[in-house]
């Protein structure tokens, strides 16, 4: 579980999918080349492996991330 607010930077993923639940509050996966995905509390949403990807939330969201161990994405 993650705490985000602001934004993360800019990256993807070559390997691996990865899946956001939102628990409480809200977030925008921004994509390249692709709409925006808006998500609330108690939505999902898969980012595929390889797809550009950038989290935003303008107030403190916690978030499930579901992904393989061997990725090492570490925020602030």
């Amino acid at each position: 579980m993650a705490l985000v607010e602001g934004e993360y930077h800019w990256h993807k993923h070559a390997n691996e999918d990865e899946l956001f639940y939102v628990r409480k509050g809200s977030m925008v996966i921004q994509l390249r080349e692709e709409p925006d995905d808006s998500l609330c509390a108690g939505e999902m949403a898969v980012v595929p492996k390889g797809m550009e990807h950038c989290l935003k939330s303008a107030e403190p969201s916690y978030v499930l991330m579901f992904e393989p161990y061997v990725l090492t994405s570490r925020g602030d």
